[in-house]
């Protein structure tokens, strides 16, 4: 008896903002990869390219991609450099981001900006420049990974809030808009995940409040109703359904994984 082809044979697709091992975008770029997809990841910043690669090479991707999602050029290159290696890009993973904590009373414009500049505008940037391909394909996946910030508010991330609500915006009327050319729009929505940006939220916490790392990682959970923070493996498996035929109705959805969290 034969086996059955892998679950992602025959697709191509770009992972944006792979940073270490320990990344979402590493998470779930891993799981597509393995599961048949020819893949292409993109990092920022030359100091990763060194943490980037071997990721890359262990999975015998070797495409990996300088971008920096909130400049237009950037992002039509690496879809260029993505398209010469593999062909047409049939799935986009959204993943590049970032969260500064500050109050509503000392946040400026600059730092508005920034939050909107890399949460919203570089998934702008990445959806429009895959239109084409899926278009013309007549079958897409795109998904970008928000928040739970994006669903509801939380305090000292406003800015961040406001950027994840517009991705949530932006992923439903995209999803409606496109809805009979075959390509899907989704949104993923982890409470707070294990990852390297979850550690540095704790150090924020404690040199701010004079919390102990125990007592804010506490805080942190008590909002899982299951008591404990998301992992990325929890994250690629949900992506990796959205990619799959199996969830081709899913379309325009901001799916939460959070434990509950309300």
């Amino acid at each position: 008896m034969n086996s059955p082809a892998p679950l992602m044979a025959g697709k191509r697709g770009i992972v944006f903002g792979v940073a270490n091992d320990k990344s979402i975008a590493w998470g779930i770029a891993k799981a597509v990869r393995e599961h048949g997809a020819e893949l292409a990841f993109t990092y920022q910043g030359e100091a990763l390219e060194k943490r980037v690669r071997p990721l890359a090479d262990s999975v015998g991707c070797n495409l990996v991609l300088p971008c920096d999602v909130t400049d237009e050029a950037s992002v039509k290159t690496s879809f260029e450099a993505a398209r010469a290696a593999q062909g047409p890009v049939d799935i986009v993973i959204a993943n590049a981001g970032a969260a500064e904590s500050v109050p509503f009373s000392k946040m400026t414009p600059e730092t508005l900006n920034a939050m909107l500049s890399v949460n919203l505008i570089g998934v702008f940037n990445v959806w429009q420049a895959a239109l084409a391909d899926m278009k013309s394909a007549g079958w897409g996946r795109m998904i970008a990974v928000a928040s739970t910030a994006g669903q509801k508010g939380f305090p000292y991330v406003s800015a961040y809030c406001a950027a994840k609500h517009g991705v949530v915006g932006l992923t439903r009327s995209l999803a409606v808009e496109l809805a009979k050319t075959g390509t899907t729009v989704n949104a993923l929505c982890p409470g707070f995940i294990e990852t390297p940006m979850l550690d540095r939220s704790i150090e924020n916490i404690t040199k701010t409040t004079g919390m102990t790392a125990e007592v804010a990682s506490k805080a942190l959970r008590s909002g899982n109703p299951q008591d404990r923070f998301i992992q990325t493996d929890e994250i690629a498996g949900a992506a990796l359904w959205l990619c799959s035929d199996a969830a081709r109705s899913v379309n325009g959805h901001t799916l939460s994984i959070s434990g509950g969290e309300t």
